[in-house]
């Protein structure tokens, strides 16, 4: 029986099937963040505040609706996944714990942020890492359409506050083959307004992280 192929979005989106690449996105987009608050904990002003709010925000958002709809769809299709799903669940309430504790240390005008960063990353990267390890195997059995189904429902699952700058954030530094893949199965409407008028949101809060 040959051996399952490895993926990772940590060895870059090259290595990955296009239909896994709005997923990826979002964990690029998460660990490229850490890295922004690690960078500026050391110094920080409040004038982030915004910016952090709006990531773990996302962040809530994105294992919540794996939690309640995309580990649900991917059980319905893969009963092997069952076991799996408890063993992620139980890293998404130790994120939720490094999150809080970012955000206690920045409620305290930043006392302790630089440890709280630290250890935020490190949860993270270690977390992010461990669910593509279990779920892209998923995904790869699935197929492109019946992965993508699932998908859909995700991202409909999306509040108001996180849709309004989800578009821009996971396009933030990303490569242009990818960013192309992923904004062809975006409504050109949606699309657009992410281009523009979100984009400029999403600019306007990232300076408060960017030196």
């Amino acid at each position: 029986m040959p051996t399952p192929r490895t993926y990772s979005s940590e060895n870059g989106l090259d290595t990955l099937p296009p239909y896994f690449h709005g997923f990826a996105l979002m964990h690029i987009a998460m660990r490229r963040d850490a890295g922004r608050l690690r960078t500026a904990a050391p110094a920080w002003n409040g004038a982030g505040t915004p910016w952090w709010q709006q990531l773990r925000e996302t962040i809530e958002w994105h294992h919540t609706s794996e939690d309640d709809v995309l580990w649900p769809g991917l059980r319905h299709r893969d009963p092997d996944f069952d076991a799996q799903a408890r063993e992620l669940h139980d890293d998404h309430e130790e994120l939720d714990a490094a999150m809080h504790a970012v955000s206690t240390a920045i409620a305290h005008r930043g006392d302790g942020l630089v440890r709280a960063a630290q250890t935020f990353e490190g949860v993270l990267r270690d977390h992010l890492r461990d669910e593509e390890r279990i779920v892209f195997p998923v995904f790869e059995r699935l197929g492109e359409r019946a992965y993508l189904a699932e998908e859909r429902k995700v991202v409909s699952s999306a509040p108001m506050r996180v849709m309004t700058h989800l578009q821009p954030w996971m396009f933030d530094q990303a490569p242009r083959r990818s960013v192309a893949h992923v904004a062809a199965t975006i409504p050109p409407p949606v699309r657009l307004i992410g281009s523009t008028l979100l984009q400029r949101r999403y600019n306007r809060t990232l300076k408060g992280i960017l030196k």
